[in-house]
């Protein structure tokens, strides 16, 4: 589990095609403390397990599931990745939970330079489109943030100067994709409504 307060960013160094398998290597110079072979970590909100550690290299797969739903088949090396290790028992919680089960990607539609932060339009996924509610949770590229306005074509996100400077976000362009998770609870909450109305 994760709370989506990325810690910052780390290069890809490494990518081996495989037959089913993407093996992605990350320079985690900064996130190697107490870190072993079978943990998890958040790459772009993606939950990866660490599968080989050599020094600051770590190593994870990524399978054809993964591949197919989330940006990690696109980036290439020198790209950075936002970065989280699993919460632990006592950490603060200070986003949202979050699996890190990417369920789809969605494209960045416009961008608003809105005084020391950025405004950003996200095409709002058809199939997703009943989860995303206005002040509502999200996690895009594994940062835990807070929905604007919501329209059935997209939903805006307000970026804090802070975010710009850990992550990743201030770099994307008008027609990149970012990962998206949905909010957990309110996947239940509208999941249990609308089976009650489906019921009626």
């Amino acid at each position: 589990m994760f709370t989506g307060i990325v810690t910052g960013t780390a290069p890809i160094v490494q990518i081996e095609e495989k037959d089913i398998i993407r093996s992605i290597t990350v320079n985690l110079e900064k996130y190697t403390d107490n870190l072993e072979i079978g943990a998890s970590v958040a790459l772009d909100g993606v939950c990866m397990t660490v599968v080989s550690i050599d020094n600051n290299l770590v190593k994870f797969d990524a399978i054809e599931e993964t591949l197919a739903r989330t940006t990690l088949g696109k980036l290439s090396i020198d790209s950075l990745v936002n970065v989280e290790r699993s919460l632990k028992m006592g950490d603060e919680l200070g986003g949202h939970i979050i699996s890190g089960h990417v369920l789809m990607t969605a494209k960045i539609l416009k961008i608003t330079n809105k005084g020391e932060g950025i405004d950003i339009l996200v095409e709002n996924p058809s199939n997703a489109s009943h989860y995303i509610l206005e002040k509502g949770y999200i996690s895009i590229d594994g940062m835990s943030l807070t929905i604007g306005k919501v329209s059935q074509e997209s939903f805006s996100l307000h970026i804090i100067p802070e975010t710009l400077r850990v992550t990743t976000i201030g770099q994307k362009k008008v027609g990149d994709y970012v990962n998206i998770e949905i909010d957990s609870r309110t996947q239940a909450v509208v999941d249990t409504i609308r089976k009650s109305m489906e019921v009626k």
